[in-house]
């Protein structure tokens, strides 16, 4: 997959970090984080299978700081939770979800970049997580200035490319989405690290929608 991105080089201390975002918004993709049940996140088919290559992307971009702003979209007339930003990361980025406000406000003016992913490497990389011998290497998650963060090993994220490529392949074939009825099809749940703090193994939820009006969508082989 070719994706456009804007690159950004801002800097904090003696440090410059790398932060890409998608140059054009996932206008009609939303991730909604209650806190205390499951994330939710809904999109359509563009931005589900955007999402996909930019897990794959995050992947195998070690410094690279991957910048999902979702909040400002079009909101979901359902579900609950506030909605937030989504950041991926790995440990070598050296971002610390406390020190993200004052990155983001940095970030400024930044330069188009294109990159393209490997499809047949991520779902190599995802093979090899799912049959790996320790369970630690997961994603860490947490929810900190609107944004929720996850942060972790390039096996886990291409593991979670898989599940979006998933969602973006087989959520328009759900019977109940012409009508415009989300479709829970995938989601991240053993790509999570356990959270103590909660008595169920967190989980996203990762769901299909078209965009209105519905009249537009067809499912495949209609």
């Amino acid at each position: 997959m070719r994706l456009r991105l804007t690159e950004f080089r801002p800097r904090t201390g003696p440090r410059t970090h790398r932060v890409v975002q998608p140059r054009t918004p996932l206008r009609h993709t939303s991730l909604r984080d209650p806190e205390d049940t499951y994330v939710v996140l809904t999109g359509d088919h563009d931005g589900l299978n955007r999402l996909a290559g930019l897990f794959s992307f995050a992947a195998c971009s070690r410094h690279t700081i991957v910048h999902v702003p979702l909040r400002d979209g079009v909101p979901p007339d359902e579900g609950r939770g506030e909605p937030v930003d989504l950041v991926l990361a790995h440990p070598e980025a050296g971002l610390r979800p406390s020190g993200w406000p004052e990155l983001r406000r940095r970030l400024g003016r930044g330069t188009p970049l294109t990159v393209r992913t490997d499809e047949a490497r991520t779902a190599r990389d995802a093979r090899a997580w799912l049959d790996r011998p320790y369970a630690e290497e997961t994603l860490r998650h947490t929810t900190h200035a609107r944004t929720y963060f996850l942060i972790g090993p390039r096996g886990a994220f291409a593991s979670a490319a898989t599940a979006f490529a998933l969602a973006a392949g087989w959520g328009p074939r759900h019977p109940r989405v012409t009508e415009g009825h989300a479709a829970f099809v995938s989601g991240l749940y053993g790509e999570l690290a356990p959270d103590p703090g909660l008595r169920r193994h967190p989980e996203v939820l990762i769901a299909f929608r078209p965009y209105p009006p519905y009249a537009h969508f067809r499912r495949p082989g209609r």
